[in-house]
């Protein structure tokens, strides 16, 4: 498997900007793989983000380097992977207990899926599980 790594440096201040790139990096569904070195899976889309995100930084005063990368050795080899598979797993967790609720967010429950979707890099089929639970309860099926 391929990766993209963004490694940056931001000024501290204004904290402002730092906060951004967090919140923006989390939005992504990237893993921290040190403390200013960030992974996603490499796709052109995964690219093209880091690649505008490189630039915010920038931007901000900060330097950027984005690198493609093969992991070559690790203890756990499925490490980096499993972090991504948990995060998104999480999320799905929590819209499928929201959906048993009685009062739900139906439109809410359907734009956290399709967030939680497109950080869903390797395809949970817990992902599945909940479109279909959304589906059957918008049809008024639940």
């Amino acid at each position: 498997m391929k990766w993209l790594l963004l490694v940056y440096k931001i000024p501290r201040e204004p904290t402002a900007g730092r906060v951004y790139v967090w919140r923006k990096l989390k939005q992504l569904g990237a893993v921290a793989v040190q403390d200013a070195a960030w992974a996603l899976p490499r796709t052109e889309k995964t690219r093209e983000q880091f690649q505008w995100l490189a630039a915010e930084i920038t931007e901000l005063g900060g330097q950027a380097d984005l690198w493609e990368a093969e992991q070559i050795y690790s203890t756990d080899p499925q490490t980096l992977r499993n972090d991504f598979i948990e995060t998104v797993e999480a999320e799905y967790r929590e819209i499928l207990a929201a959906l048993k609720k009685k009062k739900r967010d139906l439109a809410e429950l359907s734009k956290r899926f399709q967030q939680a979707m497109s950080r869903d890099y390797f395809g949970s089929a817990l992902g599945q599980q909940v479109r279909e639970r959304l589906l059957s309860a918008e049809g008024g099926n639940s």
